[in-house]
């Protein structure tokens, strides 16, 4: 059993930054003052906990009526289960009750399936961020 919620305290959000930290610089080679923006203070946090174990992550970034969705990070062994299907799921349910008319984020073109049967579009051509080709996609909460 999967628990997705917003990280209630501190020692959760080192876990779900640590967990940021060996999918994208370690797994994927992002350099670290990429991934590491300086923004994680001002963003809530949601983690996806397996037996109390942090199995996956993303943030939210709030801007006016649009969040934007980020950093979204699936431990490998958790990955293929439906862990970032939850989080996408439990970010726009706080964006809703947050009073957001609209998700942003910045997928990966690899996984851009995955976010486009959440019901999210892209917008625009790929482009390339931290190295790796993304395509920006975005879903109405209205």
């Amino acid at each position: 059993m999967i628990e997705v919620r917003p990280a209630v305290e501190a020692q959760e959000v080192r876990c779900a930054i640590a967990l940021r930290h060996e999918v994208f610089v370690d797994e994927q080679g992002v350099d670290a003052a990429q991934e590491h923006d300086g923004r994680d203070d001002e963003a809530t946090h949601l983690v996806a906990l397996r037996e109390g174990a942090l199995v996956g992550t993303c943030r939210l970034l709030g801007d006016g009526d649009v969040i934007k969705l980020g950093r979204l990070a699936v431990a490998a062994p958790h990955r293929r289960r439906g862990v970032a299907t939850r989080l996408l799921a439990e970010g726009e349910r706080w964006a809703r009750e947050h009073g957001s008319a609209r998700i942003v984020l910045h997928a990966q073109s690899y996984a851009r399936a995955l976010y486009a049967a959440a019901g999210y579009g892209a917008v625009g051509e790929p482009f390339t961020e931290a190295g790796i080709e993304h395509v920006r996609m975005e879903r109405s909460l209205a």
